[in-house]
């Protein structure tokens, strides 16, 4: 990638363009862009001059080789793989967690043991046990017992978003409890107390029709 297009990359960002529209200006595919961004200071850091030589510096370091491929499909099944991490990264996610998720989801059956995770990965099992605790707390994975091998097998499987959704729903409405409750102790007279109950009541119906809508299309995951 040219400094031009890393230059491109920045105005576009500071233009709010999503990275799809980003990579349609650039003709480049989009996880190209969302890697690029990712690696070098997320959406909010990213820095044309500063990314190029890092760039510039991994290069002359040498990147380590990928395992030798399978198949002719496997360039593409990494690309795809890569892209959900950056996109993962964007949104928030630590790079390590959103590593642990996505080879949960694009695994043959969405299930894996913390040892196939930490191979898989070839990161340590510390890593691995924070990355899943935070995902289980958000409900992105969950957890089953494997009672003959005395094993936790992390799962992700149709219900995974169902289940994301309603947690992120729950926690908004309970934002919403507490902005009500201070907008209370501030006194609904006072600009502090308006701006509370205001930013409650928003977010409570947002949590409550995102509730709904999220029974309403659960069959689509079926």
């Amino acid at each position: 990638m040219t400094h031009q297009e890393r230059q491109r990359i920045a105005a576009g960002l500071a233009e709010g363009l999503s990275y799809a529209e980003i990579a349609r200006r650039l003709r480049r595919p989009t996880s190209t862009i969302s890697r690029e961004i990712g690696r070098n200071g997320g959406p909010g850091g990213y820095r044309p001059e500063q990314a190029h030589r890092a760039t510039e510096r991994r290069a002359r370091r040498g990147t380590p080789a990928r395992p030798p491929a399978a198949g002719p499909s496997d360039g593409k099944a990494v690309e795809v793989q890569d892209g959900a991490v950056e996109l993962a990264v964007g949104m928030g996610l630590p790079k390590m967690t959103a590593r642990v998720l996505v080879a949960l989801w694009l695994s043959e059956d969405g299930r894996l043991t913390a040892a196939e995770l930490t191979r898989d990965l070839r990161v340590s099992p510390a890593s691995v046990s924070m990355a899943v605790g935070y995902l289980l707390q958000q409900g992105l994975i969950r957890r089953e017992r494997d009672p003959q091998r005395r094993r936790d097998i992390y799962v992700f499987d149709d219900d995974t978003w169902y289940h994301s959704m309603v947690t992120s729903a729950r926690q908004t409405l309970e934002a919403a409890q507490i902005a009500k409750e201070g907008a209370k102790t501030c006194g609904l007279g006072t600009p502090a107390g308006r701006r509370l109950a205001k930013g409650g009541a928003f977010l409570e119906r947002i949590s409550q029709d995102l509730l709904a809508s999220t029974e309403r299309w659960r069959g689509l995951l079926s």
